[in-house]
């Protein structure tokens, strides 16, 4: 399993120490709204690292913990996953933040080490990314990120905003 790290965080997979950080996030309605429209249990969080541990496992990628390299808070989470979870689907990636660290760029930074990896560890011809179309501070990290809007195509049982990056767009980025 792959530590990532950038300047201000540390990208941990997930492990049963980070329940209560995870939970934090995962169980704020605010930001859940647009992810399950619901807050999550600690119940539900232990399940779904004992799911992502299995990925890794599996896969080697899945969810990371966003971890502050200042204070070994757990600020966020980002994954590269199968698309719908499904791995007949291209890559995803993805992310959420404590709303305590919202529009401060911790997300892109974590999106830009999350992208490197899909491209340059796991070999991911494409990633996608979803939001719900309302979601206009995850779909400008999108944007940043230098992915392309691609258009409003269905996903997780919703119409999401789907945006995407092949690994030419990735290497072009790169060598600027």
């Amino acid at each position: 399993m792959t530590i990532l790290t950038t300047s201000r965080l540390r990208l941990e997979p997930f492990a049963e120490g980070h329940l209560d950080g995870l939970n934090a996030i995962n169980g704020d309605p605010d930001v859940m709204r647009y992810i399950t429209g619901r807050p999550e249990s600690p119940a539900e969080t232990a399940i779904v690292i004992e799911r992502v541990k299995e990925r890794w496992a599996e896969f080697g990628f899945s969810w990371w913990a966003f971890v502050d390299r200042t204070n070994d808070q757990i600020i966020g989470s980002g994954c590269i996953q199968h698309l719908g979870r499904d791995r007949a689907n291209p890559h995803e990636i993805g992310w959420r933040l404590r709303p305590d660290h919202w529009h401060q760029g911790l997300a892109s930074e974590a999106a830009q080490a999350m992208a490197g990896f899909a491209f340059e560890t796991v070999g991911a011809p494409v990633l996608l990314a979803v939001a719900a179309q309302k979601n206009i501070a995850s779909r400008r990290v999108m944007e940043r990120l230098g992915m392309r809007f691609r258009g409003i195509e269905r996903w997780y049982d919703t119409d999401t905003a789907t945006y995407e990056m092949t690994r030419a767009d990735w290497d072009s980025i790169r060598s600027r």
